[in-house]
């Protein structure tokens, strides 16, 4: 699970936030994690470093400031599973949002917290912000534990809402997503089995989409 997370990371760079990790810095990083928590604990070290006005760690709580005032806290808990941890993994500056890294006894996914309002959006795979600026993406693919599809989100003041997905005919053991312009992405994945990664590019026009009713 480390890995993968460190991977599909380092196959979406280069990204559009403010402070994101290099790809090689990442697997570094990663490679000597314990574990998918203790892999999140190390980015946020360093993190915390490069981002020192925007959280800090209070033992076992995780503080998020707000913006213009106020926090919001994140407290590990322990459990018989392994239980459920937040780490600080990156921050888009374009829309004044925190990326939480968080464990949930053998899962892992990231939750997106806007700083002016305090709404946490959780996704299950690490987001990328369009150039626009109004939809973040996400590629949940491995073998198991996994939604296996491309999601797109809506980032609006309410909130961010998931706006349609899409599923490929053939299983893919893992990819990574990136934005080509606001209304392109550019998908990198692997068929399962294979090992050539692959490319090709998918409008947010494309039929095949499944939308959603929300708003």
């Amino acid at each position: 699970m480390v890995a993968r997370v460190a991977l599909a990371v380092a196959l979406g760079a280069p990204r559009a936030h403010a402070v994101p990790l290099a790809p090689e810095e990442l697997l570094g990083i990663c490679a000597q994690a314990d574990n998918p928590a203790h892999c999140g604990r190390l980015v946020e070290d360093v993190q915390l470093k490069r981002l020192p006005t925007l959280a800090v760690r209070d033992g076992t709580t995780l503080k998020v400031s707000l913006y213009p005032a106020g926090t919001v806290s994140f407290t590990d808990t322990e459990a018989v599973n392994g239980g459920r941890s937040y780490s600080l993994w990156d921050y888009f500056s374009e829309i004044n949002a925190v990326v939480l890294y968080v464990t949930d006894g053998d899962d892992a996914l990231f939750a997106v917290v806007q700083r002016t309002t305090g709404r946490k959006t959780e996704m299950p795979a690490d987001p990328r912000i369009s150039p626009d600026r109004a939809r973040l993406v996400t590629a949940d693919f491995c073998e198991r534990r996994c939604a296996n599809e491309l999601a797109v989100w809506r980032v609006s003041r309410d909130g961010i809402h998931k706006e349609s997905w899409w599923k490929p005919a053939e299983t893919w053991s893992d990819a990574a997503a990136t934005w080509k312009t606001s209304e392109t992405l550019a998908i990198d994945y692997a068929l399962a089995g294979g090992q050539a990664r692959l490319k090709f590019e998918r409008r947010l026009s494309d039929p095949g989409w499944l939308r959603s009713s929300a708003p």
